[in-house]
């Protein structure tokens, strides 16, 4: 068996945790679907509390609301499984934990659809600064599994995305944010 938070079991936490400390950030966390798992994966690292400031588990639309700042009008006009949500909700994590960076994870892990999203829906998003830029990514994804199998992919494709948006550290110059289908960063506020 493999321990938890080893890179067998979570890709990425590791190499997240190594680039953050590296380049002398802090990450927070703000999750929906899965419920903690993305925080749980970067704290079981060694060091990892040199740049974990924490992470909010908001698993009803009210606490996206309230706890993350996510505007009414998102879950409104978008729905907590989209885009808009996702990223709302990344912002809200860095502003409310005074975070460098923040990743954010909403989605429908089943077993049945919701707000007309079928199972499998997620949207993971990272906000923070590069390059003096405020900047957010996002991936959309299409997962297949049962619940455990949706939430453990979204805890992988989150770190994932985290990884690549982060900016380059002098030993892994090159990684950048457009490398895998339907994502995409732009310039925002964070």
């Amino acid at each position: 068996m493999t321990p938890a938070g080893s890179r067998a079991s979570v890709p990425g936490a590791p190499e997240v945790v190594g680039r953050l400390r590296a380049l002398g950030a802090t990450v927070a966390t703000a999750e929906s679907l899965t419920g903690g798992l993305v925080c749980a994966a970067l704290v079981g690292v060694p060091g990892a509390s040199t740049v974990v400031r924490g992470g909010v588990v908001a698993y009803a639309p009210e606490v996206k609301h309230e706890a993350l700042g996510v505007p009414a009008e998102v879950v409104r006009r978008h729905g907590t499984v989209s885009r808009e949500c996702a990223e709302a909700m990344a912002a809200g994590a860095s502003r409310m934990l005074h975070a460098d960076w923040a990743v954010a994870t909403t989605g429908v892990a089943g077993p049945d659809p919701s707000e007309g999203r079928p199972v499998g829906t997620v949207h993971v998003a990272v906000c923070g600064h590069r390059d003096g830029e405020h900047i957010t990514a996002h991936r959309a994804l299409r997962l297949q599994g049962d619940r455990a199998q949706i939430r453990t992919a979204s805890v992988s494709a989150a770190l994932r995305l985290l990884h690549d948006t982060l900016p380059p550290t002098l030993s892994d110059r090159g990684c950048t944010v457009g490398d895998h289908p339907g994502e995409t960063a732009r310039s925002t506020s964070c």
